[in-house]
């Protein structure tokens, strides 16, 4: 039945006619952006003048919530929604399961004489009450401690939520326990945020520089997933309980080709992207770029940057319409970081910046050597990577992931920094004494006179380096596709307000006419006892591996390895120092993060058994058998031409059968993820093995020449 479903799937999709035809006009896009979303544009419509102000001042200078104004922003904000088709309104929030989550209340309170009102206090806006025990907690919360409480964010903007038959309100929550504990990805996002503020406001002021609002950091997060038909997928018990194949034998031809990237996009895709960017608009999400990536069968969307905060709670959006719409177009969208083995996974690329009232701090200008505050910043990032990689390797590890860093398509697990040939020549300047000069970028002549003579940037790009300056922010390549990037984060703004306070710290002991000298010194020693973590050079090649033990640098291949790192003596005393996490607090998420981890392996660890047991063996049997009948066939009328390829064959099946059996016996037995990995890793070549030479109208689950190909 199952290899009958295959062979369906592949008929339906071929003869399919979808409606792919380009649309003759639309809504303008000027006119619908942002619709869905209580923007500041739509409070100014629907708030007096000083309730508007008061909650401007809070989403852009970060002062304290006047909780007096709840009341008629929950009206205006009711209002607004009811006039966009809401019933119903949510607190919106992103526990520790790595999703969203939501509990929806309507707008109606009975009137008592038959009729409703439409209803929605400033209480109700401020504050909510999910439970707390039933969400990963770490030990926060025992099972009868129920009481938790979700809590408006001002900062990032509400929106509306369709479904075919009505629409929600969703506003962004923290989610935090009855005793004040953080039990969600954005609490400590937002108390990040705050540190990295206030140590960055420090430092601008010994530079002399007034900041009207606060610093803010920024954003802009990559993302990358793959798209397949759903028949295919229904066919794939493994996609559908873990995201990821346990088995399949790699096509002939998969990527090796390199004609996907940035191809021609098909059209029925193209229809998918155009109306995932309709969707995205309407939220005011600014969807930018779009494009096929480097494998069949995957693409990529980015967003303009935004504020971090505000960053994260889109790109939760953005995947969650990505998996919505692609159901809609009969297609799966598959996030997991490495979906496919033999061909490149999935990551988020997390673009991260510093910026204060329109200034960006990573901007080096024409002349880098000669801007003492972009120098200033660099050297804290530049200190503060090195001082705690464990950390942002915590930031980007998962079980998913750990298939897919430091394989070519992703950086690897060795954090470093590049910073390209201008920057670089730049620090060796600073390490003997003081920067002079910048190397120029110039004018590229490609040779041909109708071609325009391009501006040449003054450093190249690094994909192979998990931590990139990408000239006027960083990117962090290494945070997997279906991660937070709350988490990357929380880390890269609390690492930075540390070194950024040990700077302000000594130059807050420089007498005013000692400044610039004062500031040299700082500077020349942090580049020489932190350059070990900056390189320039191909991340994948194995002598990096060898360099970097050499320098120091930790090598974490794998999440076991690195979650101890969130809890050590260094860890907690960081993240407390700057109010981001208690020690209670890190070391729930130490044992959330392990506990997902190990429940991830053991769910693919079961059904990778039961696949083998109840879908392979039976087929590789089938075959086993027409096999043996087609000898005796042979034998009885005595023909001896075949009959010694048919008892290879039968041999090789045999064999493969026997040993599936028992591989199959020992992933049940396995407990532990150092028993459960290689287990998997073993029953993986036996099924690939039978499934190259099993009858291809007997194999039971879509290949991948036909998920990567057909669509």
């Amino acid at each position: 039945m199952s290899s009958e479903l295959r062979q369906s799937a592949i008929s339906t999709i071929a003869t399919a006619n979808y409606d792919t035809e380009p649309a003759l006009g639309s809504d303008s896009t000027i006119d619908t952006y942002g619709v869905d979303t209580f923007s500041i544009r739509t409070m100014r419509k629907y708030l007096s003048k000083d309730v508007y102000k008061s909650l401007l001042k809070t989403i852009r200078s970060g002062t304290a919530l006047d909780a007096a104004i709840a009341d008629e922003v929950a009206n205006g904000m009711k209002s607004w929604a009811m006039g966009r088709g809401a019933s119903h309104y949510t607190h919106w929030f992103q526990p520790l399961t790595g999703s969203t989550a939501e509990k929806h209340d309507s707008f109606i309170e009975p009137d008592y004489e038959g009729g409703v009102v439409m209803n929605f206090s400033g209480k109700a806006l401020i504050q909510g009450e999910p439970d707390a025990s039933s969400f990963p907690n770490g030990g926060i919360r025992a099972t009868f401690e129920a009481r938790g409480y979700t809590a408006w964010d001002p900062t990032s903007p509400a929106f509306i939520k369709r479904d075919k038959n009505g629409a929600t309100l969703c506003i962004p929550t923290a989610f935090c326990s009855y005793t004040g504990e953080a039990l969600d990805k954005k609490t400590p996002l937002l108390r990040s945020i705050q540190a990295v503020s206030k140590q960055a406001k420090r430092v601008l002021s010994l530079f002399g520089k007034e900041v009207q609002n606060k610093v803010t950091a920024s954003l802009g997060a990559e993302q990358e997933y793959f798209l397949i038909d759903k028949k295919f997928y229904l066919t794939r018990p493994d996609l559908i309980q873990t995201g990821r194949t346990l088995f399949g034998s790699v096509p002939a031809k998969h990527q090796q080709m390199e004609d996907h990237y940035f191809g021609a996009i098909r059209p029925r895709v193209l229809d998918f992207m155009s109306d995932v960017d309709r969707e995205l608009w309407k939220l005011a999400i600014p969807a930018k770029t779009r494009h096929n990536e480097v494998a069949p069968g995957q693409f990529e969307i980015a967003p303009q940057f935004d504020e971090v905060n505000a960053a994260v709670d889109q790109n939760m959006m953005i995947m969650e319409v990505l998996r919505t719409t692609a159901d809609r177009h009969g297609f799966v969208c598959l996030m997991h970081e490495k979906p496919f083995a033999g061909v490149n996974g999935s990551g988020k690329h997390n673009n991260w910046s510093l910026s204060y009232d329109g200034n960006n701090l990573l901007e080096p200008g024409k002349n880098p050597h000669d801007n003492a505050l972009f120098l200033t910043f660099l050297s804290a990032i530049i200190k503060a990577v090195d001082c705690y990689p464990e950390l942002l390797r915590s930031a980007a590890t998962s079980a998913g992931n750990d298939h897919r860093l430091g394989a070519n398509e992703a950086p690897p697990a060795i954090i470093s920094i590049y910073l390209g040939s201008q920057l670089n020549d730049v620090i060796e300047q600073i390490e003997r004494g003081g920067a002079e000069s910048s190397k120029e970028g110039g004018i590229m002549n490609i040779g041909a006179d109708i071609l325009p003579k391009l501006p040449k940037d003054t450093t190249d790009r690094n994909r192979t380096s998990p931590f990139a300056f990408t000239g006027n922010k960083f990117e962090f390549r290494a945070v997997g596709s279906n991660q937070n990037c709350a988490d990357a984060n929380v880390v890269l703004n609390t690492i930075t307000a540390q070194t950024l306070s040990e700077i302000a710290d000594e130059l807050e002991k420089v007498s005013a006419d000692k400044f610039d000298e004062g500031l040299q010194a700082i500077l020349q020693k942090i580049i020489k006892d932190h350059k070990k973590v900056v390189f320039n050079g191909d991340g994948y090649n194995e002598d990096w591996v060898v360099e970097a033990e050499r320098r120091g640098l930790p090598n974490l291949r794998t999440t076991p390895e690195v979650l101890p790192h969130l809890v050590t003596e260094k860890s907690i005393k960081l993240f407390e120092a700057h109010g981001v996490f208690t020690k209670a607090e890190l070391e729930s998420r130490f044992e959330v993060e392990k506990e997902i981890y190990e429940k991830k392996i053991e769910i693919e660890a079961r059904i990778a058994a039961e696949i083998a047991r109840t879908m392979i063996l039976p087929v590789a049997m089938d075959y086993q058998g027409t096999i043996a009948n087609n000898l005796i066939t042979l034998n009885d009328l005595g023909v001896k031409a075949g009959s010694k390829a048919l008892i290879s064959e039968l041999e090789k099946v045999g064999n493969l059968v026997d040993t599936l059996t028992e591989q199959a016996d020992t992933l049940d037995a396995a407990e532990t993820h150092e028993t459960i990995i290689p287990a998997l890793a073993d029953i993986r070549v036996t099924v690939d093995a039978l499934e190259a030479i099993v009858d291809n109208d007997l194999w039971p689950m879509a290949k991948y020449r036909e998920m990567l190909f057909i669509y």
